[in-house]
């Protein structure tokens, strides 16, 4: 059913996962050829990986609001889905390496929101999954 909370907290994820790729995640001053400081910003059209990466947990989460008659492949996804963001953070940390000094923008709350968000979700099918089971055994 898509009246279930998993779909607010996956249509919420897929959201986040939308405007990380339109928001910032860092911002400061990064070396480039010359070793000067150029202020710049790290997003995810900045970076092929992580570009990639935020388009598949979007894309991920919005399609596993369509999956609710397999809750198991659901759960699946959403799981997938929430690795993949995990790995994202990494990438997006480890590109902070790249700068001299700046700061986190205030948009990297929604890449950091993902994975809650995803995990909520997986909570959601996991109790609806539970349900239906302890439902067929009573009949």
């Amino acid at each position: 059913m898509l009246q279930r909370i998993q779909t607010i907290w996956l249509l919420l994820a897929g959201a986040c996962g939308f405007l990380t790729i339109k928001f910032p995640f860092f911002t400061g001053n990064k070396l480039d050829a010359n070793h000067v400081g150029q202020y710049e910003r790290l997003a995810a059209p900045d970076n092929l990986i992580i570009l990639i990466l935020s388009v598949a947990v979007f894309i991920a989460a919005l399609i596993c609001i369509f999956l609710y008659k397999n809750r198991k492949l659901q759960l699946r996804v959403t799981l997938v889905a929430f690795i993949v963001s995990l790995l994202n953070i990494f990438l997006y940390h480890r590109e902070t390496k790249k700068f001299l000094n700046g700061d986190y923008s205030f948009t990297a709350i929604l890449t950091i929101a993902i994975p809650v968000l995803l995990l909520l979700a997986a909570r959601g099918i996991y109790k609806d999954e539970k349900l239906v089971k302890s439902m067929d055994r009573l009949r």
